[in-house]
């Protein structure tokens, strides 16, 4: 059905194309009597996709055809949206809040374009004429009860309007608890959502409930379904002799682990062989996920829906059951597991010369921790030495194979962002102690290194097999935002060749050049907001920040789901289990998962984000009227964004700035008082102090303590 989909679709983007009525189409697409209800059917669910418009006169149209344009609509707390089309060439549109229609943040709509940019002066502005698909059918926010009735204020401020809940469908929710609320009438142009409490999630001030807010809103899987819990018991603590059988032993080699501290999932090893001329013999070991997770059994149909492992500040929320993903998967140390291993010969210049990919046992030597590994090969510590001697030589291999990966991957031009994150740390109780940034030090560099060879050289390797496969794509930026961020950098005194293809050595060289330098992180910052978010794709087009041809995932089957299906077609592959019938609905699964996981990974990353920016505000509730020196980091029309050392972000908000009246310079990322001249532009340091948080909305506020620390 999707084929024929795709072709009506392509017929109707076509220049003669005028909009037909449904028996037109049929005739040219040769459709006969008896499929007549059929391909109505088709365009009705075509049309209920917003994949086509259907006319007042009944005549069928390709949205884009009329002038209208397919997105989704990102809202705000003053009512007012905008619609983020599914083409990435088109602009986001405005929607005043008359032209909403009743729609909400995250739907999937249609909108027409009401006045042009060059009418308003402003930006092109739009109106809803239909909404798609609803994104929120349950909403969590703090209930409020008014005489007989009562409201739901959604803690997604994207959702301007609050719920009303009647009388009857209060459900016994008090004033200031945290409530899940089912829509059951929708907004109409002034007139709120309605609803009923199905869920009482404890008061907003309670131990525990935020977080807990912060899963029902993003519709996380806090529990695995009772079958797939029962599915996972059944499998054997042990490996079974028969699983060995078809497997290289690699139980004698020296193999490792190298996490953090805190990782139960231990889901890649490596070992490591210095060769004759140079050359080096690395083995990327990965869990054998697959040899358990199984094509459509209700494990596989479960992390398909998760896509991935969700890193939550004080909790994780796996893709597979703690049973594999901490036990019979992971490569705990001196036990035997089962592998898929991508054995490397590489050389002196960081070259893949060959390598060979199987089914493997292995015994891992140690669990090693970056923190260890970093002491023994950085700081030269002798009791770590003298603990892991028998291991000292592979370290010292492992140093010097990563330098010169990242060498060789450096010199085609890979662009190495080099951002603070941060690693939060909570009490007993769930509150922020302290906020430190995370190190990003040689043993974390040697995994990395080695993970994005293996990562490469898999998917290169199935890039010739020409099978369907799912691959990790990063497209080439949009020529707008580069030729933006060309002119703000040149400002700064650097230059970008401006032109319509700018290979990424261009960019990884103005990295370099503002290296330790004060705009290091403001160019940097702004490079990051120029370049698309990486996705999965059926379609090997290439990694442009990694400058790689062949990119894919590999390395991580127990918390990510395209990597556990690329190893199922590679076993696949390997055991030439992959006939006609098989690739055919291969293809359309590899489509569909790509997508999928894109979309998760998506949503796992707006769930991280906003717990970090939660516990990073109640952090900060402790510390009004501290002062903190600070950078800053984003420059808006109603203020200043600034960043402290520790990665927490405040507002500087303009009315604040009470000596000039600033005007705001999009193209040059400042404001400037209009009397004084005086500027605060991204990239300048502040003193600030800590003047209001509302652990509520996320959101902290600094106000400036003197002018600048450095102009």
């Amino acid at each position: 059905m999707s084929k024929i989909k795709e072709q009506i679709i392509a017929f109707m983007r076509e220049e003669a194309y005028k909009p037909l009525k449904a028996q037109e189409i049929a005739l040219i697409f040769d459709i006969g009597k008896k499929d007549m209800p059929m391909f109505i059917e088709i365009l009705d669910s075509m049309e209920a996709e917003g994949l086509v418009i259907k006319t007042r006169k009944e005549k069928y149209a390709s949205p884009d055809r009329l002038g209208l344009i397919r997105g989704k609509l990102q809202g705000n707390a003053k009512g007012f949206g905008f619609v983020i089309p599914d083409s990435e060439e088109a602009d986001d549109l405005f929607i005043p809040l008359e032209n909403m229609n009743g729609a909400m943040n995250g739907d999937e709509v249609i909108a027409k374009v009401v006045r042009d940019a060059s009418e308003t002066g402003k930006r092109t502005e739009g109106e809803i004429v239909r909404i798609v698909k609803r994104a929120n059918t349950k909403v969590v926010g703090t209930f409020e009860k008014s005489g007989y009735f009562g409201f739901v204020v959604p803690d997604d401020k994207r959702i301007y309007q609050d719920i009303f809940i009647s009388k009857n469908n209060i459900q016994g929710a008090k004033t200031g608890e945290k409530v899940v609320a089912e829509i059951t009438v929708w907004p109409e142009n002034r007139r709120n959502p309605e609803g009923k409490v199905v869920e009482i999630l404890g008061h907003k001030d309670d131990l525990g409930v935020d977080i807990i807010s912060i899963i029902k809103k993003y519709n996380l899987p806090e529990e695995f379904p009772k079958k797939v819990e029962e599915y996972a018991e059944n499998i054997p603590e042990q490996i079974p002799a028969e699983d060995y059988k078809g497997r290289r032993d690699l139980r004698d080699l020296k193999i490792v682990t190298i996490d953090g501290e805190d990782a139960k999932d231990l889901d890649d090893a490596i070992s490591i062989e210095r060769l004759s001329g140079g050359r080096f013999k690395l083995g990327v070991h990965i869990a054998d996920v697959s040899h358990y997770v199984r094509e459509n059994n209700v494990l596989d149909k479960e992390a398909y829906n998760r896509a991935t492992s969700i890193y939550l500040v004080d909790r994780v929320i796996p893709m597979l059951p703690r049973k594999l993903s901490n036990g019979i998967c992971s490569l705990n140390p001196r036990v035997d597991r089962l592998t898929m291993t991508c054995m490397m010969i590489i050389d002196e210049n960081g070259r893949v010369l060959e390598h060979e990919v199987f089914e493997s046992v292995i015994k891992t030597s140690e669990r090693m921790t970056y923190t260890d590994v970093t002491k023994i090969l950085r700081d030269d510590d002798p009791e770590l030495k003298e603990r892991y001697d028998y291991l000292l030589e592979e370290f010292n291999m492992m140093k010097e194979l990563c330098e010169i990966l990242n060498k060789k991957r450096m010199g085609r031009g890979a662009i190495d962002f080099d951002f603070e994150e941060c690693k939060i740390i909570l009490d007993e109780e769930g509150k922020p102690i302290d906020i430190k940034p995370y190190e990003r030090e040689i043993a974390n560099r040697i995994i990395e290194e080695f993970m994005l060879v293996c990562n490469e050289t898999i998917a290169e390797y199935m890039f010739w097999t020409g099978l369907p496969f799912v691959y990790r794509i990063h497209e080439k930026p949009n020529d707008e935002k580069l030729l933006a961020f060309g002119e703000f950098i040149y400002n700064l005194g650097y230059y970008l060749r401006p032109g319509k293809e700018v290979h990424p050595k261009s960019l990884q060289k103005i990295l370099e050049e503002v290296k330790g330098k004060d705009e290091e992180q403001v160019v940097s910052t702004l490079l990051l907001r120029s370049l698309k978010k990486a996705k999965y794709f059926e379609e090997c087009i290439g990694h442009y920040g990694l400058a790689a041809k062949y990119y894919c995932h590999f390395t991580s089957p127990i918390r990510r789901y395209p990597d556990l299906v690329i190893h199922r077609i590679i076993k696949w592959f390997l055991h030439g289990e992959i006939d006609t019938k098989k690739e055919s609905k291969l293809k359309k699964f590899v489509v569909d998962a790509s997508k999928q996981s894109s979309e998760m990974e998506r949503l796992a990353q707006e769930a991280e984000r906003e717990t970090d920016d939660l516990k990073k505000a109640e952090y900060m509730l402790d510390r009004i009227g501290e002062v903190y020196d600070g950078i800053i980091s984003s420059v808006t029309s109603f203020g200043i964004f600034v960043e402290l050392e520790n990665t927490i972000e405040g507002l500087v908000h303009i009315s604040h700035l009470s000596d000039d009246y600033y005007i705001y310079d999009e193209s040059k990322h400042l404001i400037m008082g209009e009397a004084t001249k005086k500027t605060y532009k991204l990239g300048q340091k502040l003193k600030v102090k800590v003047s209001k948080v509302d652990v509520e909305t996320r959101s902290i506020d600094f106000s400036l303590v003197k002018e600048t620390v450095e102009e």
